[in-house]
């Protein structure tokens, strides 16, 4: 077809796509004035690639990925061989009963990980990282003009002001120390000399690996300034750090694929209270994005969730696929007991760490992550020198990455299978590695 030389309105550039679909592969879009009703009989469709995850000659605990230097950044992390094979799943239309039967469970999966039930919830899945996930709070639960308190721990907190402030936002911005993280009187101050739409606070600055309480924070806000949203940045701990969204009162929970949930990169994923959702229906002003808009993705997300065939913009089948099999994995083991599997493989690692004579960027235990550990090299030791002497013994650590102390310290991560599979030795790997390179590099425990 011709490409026409005049703009083509959305209603006309819906219809001339729709044409590949079949007729009983009802389509519903943000511009559908009547929703669809979900007509299409999903149940007799494979939901997941039949091929084999290992050969006969391959025990069931052998990955069967090529040899590789392990990957212990704080993301991507390395993946389980069942969420790469469901990668390679043939192509497929976004919109076909398969796809749709998928994404859907993916989405309700979405609530058991984050721990809501609240029917007026809604999971969002879009393709992108997490930096995204700013744009969607950014763009829809804030107006220009309207106040936001942003709590900083590192290098990702100040990512999220500079995100808001693009789209208009008048941001105050709590900053700590590196290592430290702002402390709820100065909060409650804040909270009680301005009325802010909304407060955001990073869960895990993966910059510094300092973990901010939230339980605590949300109970503040909610009785300083009630009708303040309170949004997480939890890109480095969700599937690592509890999370307990209704509990919690939590109006906003952002997050990407490639950490410890354990998926490749390139899914935005994001939790919103009815809460959130009533503040963005309140605006006055249209959304600020078209892409991150919640008014052209929520009627999506909610169509997909209840298994109908429905199009903004187009997905990754192959990641949602991914993504389904990782939650699957999840919700089988319990949310719980992953959570308590990271803590523990946490200790052990920080344990270790301080057997070496090594200090944390986070200096307090409870304000210490369990999916990564920041760690302050010696006075004679400089990241450049320790990286590759450890990627030389098969492991890949990240080297710091806040401003005001970059050079002094290095990253470990340890989320998802690397903690959860013990078979593959990771941990041990990892600290094994520390110890020799430290000592190559001229270090000894004094």
């Amino acid at each position: 077809m011709p490409r026409s030389s005049g703009p083509v309105d959305s209603p006309a550039r819906l219809s001339l796509i729709s044409r590949h679909l079949a007729p009983d592969y009802p389509l519903n879009t943000p511009y559908t004035v009547e929703r669809h009703p979900d007509n299409i009989d999903t149940s007799l469709l494979p939901k997941t690639q039949t091929r084999a995850l290992t050969t006969d000659t391959t025990p069931a605990n052998m990955s069967t990925q090529p040899e590789h230097a392990t990957l212990l950044i704080p993301g991507p992390i390395e993946f389980d061989d069942a969420v790469l094979n469901s990668m390679s799943h043939y192509s497929e239309s976004h919109v076909g009963p398969g796809f749709v039967a998928v994404f859907g469970e993916t989405l309700s999966m979405l609530r058991k990980l984050f721990q809501t039930t609240d029917p007026s919830a809604q999971p969002f899945v879009l393709s992108g990282s997490g930096t995204l996930g700013w744009d969607l709070v950014a763009a829809n639960l804030i107006e220009p003009g309207e106040d936001a308190l942003v709590l900083s721990t590192g290098y990702f907190g100040d990512g999220f002001a500079d995100c808001l402030k693009v789209y208009g936002a008048n941001v105050t911005q709590i900053s700590a120390e590196p290592g430290s993280r702002p402390q709820l009187p100065e909060i409650e101050k804040a909270l009680s000399e301005k009325k802010y739409k909304l407060l955001t606070v990073t869960h895990v600055d993966t910059s510094t690996g300092v973990l901010s309480e939230l339980k605590n924070l949300s109970e503040l806000v909610h009785r300083v300034s009630p009708d303040t949203l309170v949004i997480v940045d939890g890109v480095c701990s969700v599937a690592c750090e509890e999370i307990d969204f209704d509990a919690w009162k939590l109006d906003g929970v952002v997050t990407a694929s490639q950490k410890a949930i354990g998926c490749p990169a390139g899914l935005s994923i994001s939790m919103f209270s009815g809460r959130a959702i009533q503040a963005f229906q309140n605006r006055q002003t249209p959304p600020t994005s078209y892409f991150a808009s919640m008014k052209n993705w929520l009627p999506i997300m909610q169509n997909y969730e209840a298994k109908k065939p429905s199009y903004f913009a187009t997905p990754s089948p192959q990641l949602v696929r991914a993504l389904h099999t990782a939650l699957g994995q999840i919700v089988a083991q319990g949310v719980k007991e992953r959570f308590a599997a990271h803590k523990a493989a946490s200790d052990k690692i920080k344990a270790a760490v301080a057997a070496l004579g090594l200090k944390q960027v986070a200096a307090n235990p409870d304000d210490q992550a369990h999916g990564m550990t920041a760690i302050y090299l010696p006075e004679n030791v400089k990241g450049a020198e320790l990286l590759p002497k450890l990627a030389s013994r098969g492991v890949v650590f990240a080297g710091g990455i806040h401003k005001a102390i970059a050079a002094k310290y290095i990253r470990f991560g340890h989320m998802g299978v690397s903690v959860l599979d013990p078979s593959r030795g990771h941990v041990e790997k990892a600290i094994k590695a520390l110890e020799e390179g430290l000592s190559e590099c001229g270090y000894q425990k004094a």
